[in-house]
């Protein structure tokens, strides 16, 4: 049965008046406010072990769909087995300015550290992609942040760090992300800039990181902070975690992947130097760097790193243009490049298998954001909305959405052949939901034409309205 820890609750922030929480360890629990003139809330985790006597470090999750609770679980494993609080806002929103979420932010902040035993030097931020990289500017506009967790994003504004305000970066990415040579790009800026820094990587596209990265991650900020006074300093729970990750880095070499050996290496040599007598890892790693598979791997790498460059410039390059002519034409030449890519996905060298997924992801990644800054304009261009609705039937065909949204427009522009041949695509990707493709919008005209229900027909068998011979 989990345990109920009462806490009298006094000044918190906002609120003039003491009052009574019931918070529960070992769970998340949702739906906190922040106070009581405001409708913000978030989720917190406490681990199993806390103790309000003592201080805890706490980690600010953040989601820019307000997804608090989802989010908090996601880190709740990581954050019972190292030890912190788990908090994250409800409130967060990409549509909302950056000036506006870092408020929201803060109100969070000031919420949980009134209440809780909060250490001081161990108060960290962290997200996944565009939460990930306002996390990475709160240190900027909030003092006192100790570090940042930074899934699958890069920091967000290199230009606004300082060597006088420096925190603790850990990035966690895949191989197969999109933003994976731009993060190891932005760990070799941070080791110029003297920041401490990490980069963890593991086989993967652009997705949420598993509990043992996460754990993995606020092991290091623990180890951190044994060196800089922000916790009592452990010897045998840095032992037990310099072994763990010389075994990992071990693995790595023994399956042949020296690169990832290598950069795991000298992160391990920079955050235990201050324990350990790092001499030996250092011999190791010019040994492994002089080996034939690193210096193969290296320059199959770097070559492979230099094609993806050229192909993202011109998939950015042509989409502007396409985007701006509404250059239907050029359709087939997007849908060669998917074939481009599937010949790279099918390719006997593991680098460009790699280089094919990240080029895919970045695609749809580049077709969102220019989705997001045409919803953003004062007059919606729906023309080239739709030019990019048809293109992400070509790079995501599986996402019913789109077809959905072009049938939509067609009809409303009473283009039913375009409609009619977008309702067949569909269809063919595998789409059964008749209730929802009878109530779309704009298409009441189109619903009862005889073209679109023998298609219906032909697909679910059955149409709701009957098709008159004439």
């Amino acid at each position: 049965m989990k345990q109920i820890l009462l806490l009298l609750v006094l000044g918190v922030a906002f609120s003039s008046s003491a009052q009574q929480m019931a918070l529960k360890k070992g769970v998340v629990v949702d739906g906190i406010k922040v106070n009581d003139s405001l409708s913000e809330s978030y989720a917190l985790f406490l681990p199993s072990n806390f103790d309000a006597s003592k201080k805890w470090p706490v980690i600010f999750i953040f989601d820019m769909n307000g997804r608090g609770k989802q989010v908090t679980g996601m880190f709740s494993r990581a954050g019972e087995n190292q030890g912190y609080i788990l908090a994250a806002s409800n409130n967060l929103r990409d549509s909302l300015s950056i000036s506006q979420n870092v408020l929201i932010a803060n109100r969070m902040f000031r919420s949980l550290l009134s209440i809780l035993p909060v250490a001081e030097k161990r108060i960290y931020m962290a997200g996944f992609s565009s939460g990930a990289q306002l996390a990475s500017l709160i240190p900027t506009f909030i003092k006192g942040v100790g570090g940042v967790i930074s899934c699958g994003a890069t920091i967000a504004n290199v230009d606004v760090l300082s060597s006088k305000n420096p925190f603790h970066y850990i990035g966690i990415v895949g191989d197969e992300d999109y933003n994976y040579q731009n993060m190891l790009n932005a760990s070799q800026f941070l080791d110029k800039l003297k920041f401490p820094n990490q980069l963890l990587i593991f086989e993967g596209g652009h997705q949420w990181p598993t509990t043992d990265y996460l754990s993995k991650a606020m092991e290091y900020f623990t180890v951190s902070a044994m060196g800089n006074g922000g916790v009592s300093k452990d010897e045998a729970f840095i032992d037990e975690s310099f072994d763990r990750n010389l075994g990992d880095i071990s693995a790595l070499i023994s399956s042949s992947r020296p690169l990832r050996a290598n950069h795991a290496l000298n992160d391990l040599i920079n955050l235990y130097k201050p324990y350990k007598s790092t001499d030996s890892l250092k011999d190791s790693g010019k040994t492994l760097r002089k080996s034939k598979l690193f210096k193969t791997q290296n320059r199959n790498q770097n070559t492979i790193f230099f094609k993806e460059d050229l192909i993202k410039d011109d998939y950015a390059y042509y989409l502007e243009e396409d985007i701006l002519t509404y250059n239907y034409n050029n359709l087939g030449w997007w849908n060669y490049q998917m074939g481009e890519l599937k010949k790279y996905n099918a390719s006997a060298n593991r680098f460009e298998r790699k280089m094919g997924k990240r080029l895919k992801g970045y695609l749809n990644a580049l077709i969102a954001d220019n989705m997001d800054m045409l919803r953003a304009e004062e007059v919606v261009d729906e023309e080239a909305l739709n030019f990019l609705w048809m293109l992400k039937t070509i790079t995501a065909p599986e996402d019913y959405s789109f077809y959905l949204k072009i049938i939509s427009y067609s009809a409303k522009n009473e283009d039913y052949g375009t409609s009619i041949f977008y309702l067949e695509e569909l269809f063919k990707n595998g789409y059964t939901d008749k209730n929802e493709l009878y109530s779309l919008e704009g298409t009441a005209l189109l619903r009862i034409t005889p073209e679109f229900n023998a298609v219906v027909e032909k697909y679910l068998q059955s149409a709701r309205y009957d098709m008159l011979e004439e």
